[in-house]
């Protein structure tokens, strides 16, 4: 177990590069935290930083109070599953879980109690006398996971530790990954570029962009109260529906004259909108409804129907409002029409503002 406080962590290579910029946060003792965000934003280097296989160019790292900036990786009390297993393809399972404890110099009493250990935990115990070659991708990944549990170590490190496997693997991989978190109590941190992954198993998620953290919180924090834009767009899939225009009065008019009334929304966020030169209106997909919500504050509008995603327990209708595209989540059993308009309506609890300019939250105060 171990808390971990990164500050003011930087990141420059010598070609001048800024990948990672003043990086702060504490992490609590057994946290999962994951760190998310597209592909170049820094969420990996800033993982190797606190492994140790990357230096740091500013700032300060502690691991449980200890300052690690200059302590080599095998000093810092961590284990790190990487993207590739790695696994020593000649060396049975039993082996390859066996080899960093024998190198460190364990007797073989103790590694087969540990080995026995590990393997129970991940559910492995029938593979240890198979070489990786007649292992599956998901059973491979168990015991990649095994090598770095058997170290005992207080910090466990994950980068992109499923983006080799298929869809169900992931799926199932995402589940068994939490629970032998819950199962250990190590403090984990995770990167990957997949929201889902995310959402699904993190405590807490930093968001990234350009080597800057966007928003920190829990999946629930970011999904219904993002910062900006970035990160409103980033979290959900379909990303949230975004209209650029202008606030007037309880009106809201896109830059194409669509008019969208908003009487009786909270006139406050009304107010500071409509001193921008341009805002956003956003609302999520599955926020729209194709009924009238009852006892609700809503506004009532209607797209133009191009396109529709079937995925069994819900539908995904593509459209226009106007001339922005958008999306409406709906169940499998809505009628619509292709080329014709379907009303909806949104809840006001579920719309934000954003100004155009900084793309950040519009809120009352």
């Amino acid at each position: 177990m171990a808390q971990i406080k990164l500050e003011n962590i930087n990141k420059i290579y010598d070609n001048g590069f800024h990948a990672v910029h003043d990086f702060n946060l504490e992490i609590k003792d057994n946290e999962f935290i994951i760190m998310v965000g597209p592909s170049g934003c820094g969420k990996s280097t800033t993982l190797r930083m606190i492994a140790g296989i990357e230096s740091i160019s500013g700032g300060t790292l502690t691991i449980d109070g200890k300052v690690c900036n200059g302590l080599k990786p095998h000093d810092r009390g961590i284990s790190m599953v990487f993207q590739s297993y790695a696994l020593y393809p000649t060396m049975t399972v039993y082996d390859n879980l066996a080899f960093g404890l024998r190198l460190a110099g364990f007797d073989e009493d103790e590694i087969e109690v540990r080995v026995k250990e590990v393997s129970e935990i991940l559910g492995i115990q029938s593979y240890l006398a198979r070489k990786p070659k007649a292992l599956s991708g998901g059973q491979q990944q168990r015991v990649a996971l095994g090598r770095a549990l058997i170290r005992h170590a207080k910090v466990f490190l994950m980068d992109e530790p499923l983006s080799n496997l298929d869809a169900i693997q992931r799926v199932n991989m995402r589940s068994e990954i939490r629970r032998i978190h819950n199962t250990v109590g190590a403090t984990t941190i995770y990167v990957t570029h997949d929201q889902i992954e995310a959402m699904t198993m993190a405590d807490r998620i930093v968001v990234m962009k350009d080597g800057y953290i966007q928003q920190i919180g829990t999946p629930k924090e970011l999904y219904f109260k993002p910062v900006n834009m970035f990160v409103a767009g980033f979290i959900g899939d379909p990303q949230m529906n975004f209209i650029y225009g202008k606030v007037e009065g309880e009106k809201f008019i896109a830059k194409d004259g669509s008019v969208i009334e908003l009487k009786g929304f909270n006139s406050k966020i009304l107010e500071n909108a409509s001193k921008k030169e341009e805002v956003v209106i956003g609302f999520r997909p599955e926020c729209c409804a194709v009924e009238k919500i009852k006892d609700a504050k809503q506004f009532e509008s209607a797209m133009n129907v191009e396109v529709s995603e079937m995925l069994g327990d819900t539908l995904n209708i593509y459209g226009y409002l106007g001339k922005n595209h958008m999306v409406v989540r709906t169940n499998p059993f809505t009628k619509y029409t292709v080329g014709e308009d379907l009303k909806f309506y949104v809840n006001y609890d579920h719309v934000v503002f954003f100004d155009a300019k900084t793309e950040y939250i519009i809120n009352e105060d």
